[in-house]
């Protein structure tokens, strides 16, 4: 595939196909890195966790003797089912 270099304000760009895009599972305001190795330019998506901490981190942290306990939430308030 070829592309042009294009320019968009004060910018350049260049632009993806829907396919090419598809094929590297980029989405539309997917983060990308743009890595420029010689004359090569390696653009891939950021794989981020949903969140902001990763659920193994965070069990890593409780203490030894942590121990599960049941917490009183109060009355319904809606339409739960207790």
């Amino acid at each position: 595939m070829f592309v042009r270099v294009q320019k968009w304000g004060n910018s350049q760009g260049i632009r993806l196909s829907k396919e090419i895009l598809n094929q590297a599972n980029i989405l539309i305001g997917d983060e990308l890195e743009v890595i420029s190795i010689e004359d090569r330019l390696v653009i891939k998506p950021v794989r981020k966790i949903r969140g902001k901490y990763k659920i193994e981190d965070l069990v890593a942290k409780l203490p030894p003797n942590y121990q599960v306990e049941e917490l009183d939430w109060g009355s319904p308030v809606g339409m739960e089912v207790w």
